[in-house]
């Protein structure tokens, strides 16, 4: 086992502007080697300089950037709990002097060796090789991702704190939440006794995190850290002292923050516009950092940036009103005349808005009450806001043209940019914005393909009690649209020719991303020529990857039985069965319905209730019912565990006595196939274990099962594993997934359960893998996940047993004590 830690380490220096670097090692629970003049201080249990070059290049796929990994790999210190106590316990093959310092092994390690570590009884500083993590962010959630495949591999809670940590601190630096900063430092020598002396300042460069989500997360890693995150060290003869944890999260952010703002590539046209700022190409020129401004224009830039930034806050944080900027809609006629409002709001009541086009005209007196709300200074704050917020969006200067500023003209061109970029800028500065309703998510028309689908009317129908069923096809075809409105392919390619970011059409204005719509009219052109069909998994894939270009309506049929996929509370509960020597409550009768309603369109689902729920009375059911309504059919095979194969059959034998049962296990079991054809085919459920399977599987595959049922289906989240290949060849059209935990660690464990149920619909294992797997666990795709989820949510039901329409089914809490007295001989050794 490979338990891989890590922690940052600021450089040991005399500069003001200290650099860092992030050390990766890793922990082995290979017993220490002894060795002859072995340093007293080197960590035993740790992979040394060339096993871990060799770890790194094979397990974790590094490369070397020089040539050979070993030259990126250095001894760092760090302070570990150690003890001369109980090393045989911890370590069970070492054979150490009782009387040497050992460190204890991780939380992790000692899990893994099923064993308690010492009590630590001192604190020591151990030599470990490490690995100079670079860049940091990107190999950290790189780590993460292969150790959720790995069973030898694993992170400590050290690094797992860092990876969550900077995955956080990345999130703020995409949202751009910093600000240039200059940090004043004083070299002017001590004042002697009775003597002044001049200050000598320097000024540094650089960059800041400025978000109360920040603080927020600076507040909870505190508590979160643990404390192997602050005892790295430079060197081995340093004092044995913690960094604090505030100070280390802190140092270790803005460090990112610079590797960030160095690694981005700058356009050359804004280079031109910061040419002549001394400050932004300062702050830019990152290579220079630790080079102090000393010349006397330097501290004046330093006040500058002073003033400017405790006025930011204080305008922020100390006016009793919010700056807001409304934009309103040209006319069609005058295309080129948008108009960007100032408004200001009361903070303490925000329905308590004011045109400034309307103060202005106001008269003393009443402006005077106006003062009341929005304080003594408003004039004065006011364009103090508006001209931190032209700083922010330059276009306002051409409002502030004027003493009593009121707002100003935008061309089409500029009015699309405001809304595309600068708003929402403005809004994280704490600006308020008001957009037009069909600029909203909830208002906003888009130019989109509809997907319109219905039974196929000609062909012999497979439809089963009326309903429709997975072998249908299904007509379908595309139309053109604009919000709720088809359009034909004349009024398509207008659109596309007139080129223009914003368009008025049909009496609105809507912003049209044309290159886009200039592939989906090739793409309706493609399909006119064609008679399309589709099968029932695939409409529901196309429904599950629809998105603002794509929506998909169906005819009410089809809409119907969508609805009851998505949302099983549609269905209607079956009636307690007659013959079911127990009686159902309410939501597992809604589980039964859910069950034959998916088997009636040919599909196959995943019962995942929470454990106690009576996922096995649920089977149950559905087996009394469907052999009440059937003639002869098949058995049903029952997949589980070894362990509780005599568990399902007590409970078949207690609820459905009238139903045979064959548990097909032992060395006893019938493995002739003439004799095992026919004694299944006397019984309704044959049960058997996953090992019986792999190794009976000729035997299996020989009867035609009605059913396939799987419990535990955790069971299979190896799709590579020889049982789960003997499962998938096994003969059913039905098949039902049992478990409480479709997803253990890996999303493959999902996919492997779809690939027993619906073979092919969630794709390839390769396509899977790309196309959701990589993106979800590794990149964090929100879109992929929420695509997922709609496709895999019509065939899982789960429920909770803190679901409160769960909860009031379920029975009564009963407790009962029971006291275990202890015998003579426990009671004297006690």
């Amino acid at each position: 086992m490979k338990i891989l830690h890590g922690t940052w380490i600021p450089n040991s220096s005399d500069e003001f502007i200290q650099a860092g670097n992030f050390y990766l090692w890793v922990e082995t629970d290979t017993p220490p080697r002894q060795q002859k003049n072995r340093e007293p201080n080197r960590h035993p249990q740790q992979l040394n300089k060339d096993d871990l070059s060799t770890f790194l290049s094979d397990e974790l796929g590094i490369t070397p950037k020089n040539g050979s990994l070993s030259r990126d790999i250095i001894t760092k210190y760090f302070i570990l709990p150690s003890t001369d106590v109980g090393v045989g316990e911890a370590f069970a093959s070492a054979k150490a002097s009782p009387r040497e310092n050992r460190p204890l092994p991780s939380v992790e390690l000692t899990r893994y060796l099923e064993t308690e570590a010492p009590t630590p009884t001192t604190w020591q500083i151990w030599a470990i090789d490490c690995y100079q993590v670079n860049p940091i962010v990107k190999l950290l959630n790189d780590i993460h991702f292969l150790c959720l495949y790995s069973t030898e591999t694993q992170m400590g809670a050290d690094l797992l704190c860092w990876y969550h940590y900077s995955q956080s601190v990345r999130e703020l630096l995409h949202k751009d939440r910093y600000i240039p900063t200059l940090k004043y430092r004083d070299r002017s020598p001590l004042k002697a006794k009775g003597k002044k002396t001049s200050p000598s300042p320097e000024i540094y460069p650089g960059w800041e995190i400025v978000s109360e989500v920040y603080e927020t997360k600076i507040q909870q890693y505190i508590n979160y850290l643990p404390l192997a995150c602050t005892g790295g060290l430079n060197a081995a003869d340093a004092p044995i002292e913690f960094y604090d944890k505030e100070t280390l999260l802190r140092h270790f952010s803005e460090c990112l923050l610079h590797d960030y703002v160095a690694n981005t590539p700058i356009p050359a046209t804004f280079e031109k516009k910061i040419a002549n700022s001394r400050l932004i190409t300062g702050c830019l020129n990152l290579q220079n950092s630790a080079i102090p401004w000393t010349d006397s224009q330097a501290v004046t830039i330093y006040k500058q940036w002073q003033t400017w930034k405790q006025k930011l806050v204080a305008a922020q944080n100390n006016s009793t009103f919010q700056l807001c900027f409304q934009l309103q809609e040209a006319s069609t006629q005058t295309p080129d005349r948008w108009y960007l409002k100032f408004i200001v709001a009361a903070k303490q009541d925000p329905s308590l808005k004011l045109e400034l086009d309307d103060y202005w005209q106001l008269d003393s007196k009443t402006k005077q009450n106006i003062h009341k709300q929005f304080g003594k200074e408003f004039e004065k704050d006011l364009l103090l806001n508006l001209g931190y917020a032209a700083r922010i969006y330059p276009q306002i200067w051409q409002g502030l043209e004027t003493d009593k500023p009121v707002g100003f003209f935008l061309t089409l061109t500029d009015a699309f940019d405001f809304l595309a970029q600068s708003a929402w800028v403005l809004e994280d500065a704490g600006y308020k914005t008001i957009v037009p309703a069909w600029w909203t998510p909830q208002g906003r028309a888009r130019a989109k393909l509809r997907l319109k689908a219905s039974p196929k009317k000609s062909g012999k129908s497979k439809a089963e009690k009326g309903l429709f069923h997975l072998d249908n096809l299904i007509d379908y075809h595309y139309e053109l649209a604009i919000g709720d409105e088809q359009i034909t392919p004349q009024e398509w390619q207008k659109l596309v020719d007139a080129k223009a970011p914003l368009i008025h059409f049909r009496g609105q204005w809507m912003e049209l991303d044309l290159a886009k719509m200039q592939q989906m009219l090739q793409f309706w052109q493609l399909h006119q020529d064609t008679q399309p069909e589709l099968t029932l998994l695939e409409l529901i894939q196309k429904t599950a990857a629809a998105n603002e270009e794509l929506e998909v309506e169906t005819e009410d049929s089809l809409a119907a039985m969508m609805l009851n996929l998505h949302d099983p509370s549609q269905l209607e509960p079956i009636e307690n069965p007659l013959l079911l020597q127990g009686t159902l409550r309410e939501y597992q009768k809604r589980g039964v319905a859910w069950i034959q309603y998916l088997e009636r369109l040919g599909l196959n689902g995943c019962l995942a209730d929470d454990m106690g729920l009576g996922k096995t009375i649920q089977v149950i059911a559905t087996l009394i019912v469907e052999r009440a309504d059937s003639a002869k059919i098949s058995p049903t095979l029952l997949i589980a565990p070894t362990s509780v194969l005599g568990n399902w059959a007590k409970e078949i034998e207690k609820f459905a006595p009238h139903l045979g049962i064959k548990i097909h296990h032992g060395s006893d079991r019938i493995q002739e196939l003439a004799a095992f054809k026919t004694a299944t085919g006397e019984c309704d459920v044959v049960i058997t274990s996953y090992t019986l399977v792999r190794k009976d599987s000729k035997l299996l595959q020989a009867v035609d099962w009605h059913r396939i049922v799987i419990d535990e289906a955790q069971n299979i989240k190896n799709p590579a594993a020889e049982q789960t290949k003997a499962i998938l060849k096994l003969p059913s059209t039905r098949r039902l997934a049992l478990t409480g935990t479709p997803v253990e660690n890996r999303l493959l464990d999902l996919w492997s359960i779809f690939n027993f149920l619906n073979p092919g619909y969630l794709g390839k294992e390769a396509q899977f893998r790309k196309s959701f797997e990589i993106p979800i666990q590794k990149d964090r795709n929100q879109v992929q996940s929420l695509t997922l989820k709609k496709l895999v949510q019509p065939f899982i039901l789960r429920r909770v047993k803190t679901d409160k329409t769960i909860i009031k089914d379920l029975p009564d809490k009963v407790e009962h004590k029971q006291y275990c007295n202890l015998t003579k001989e426990q009671a004297s050794l006690y």
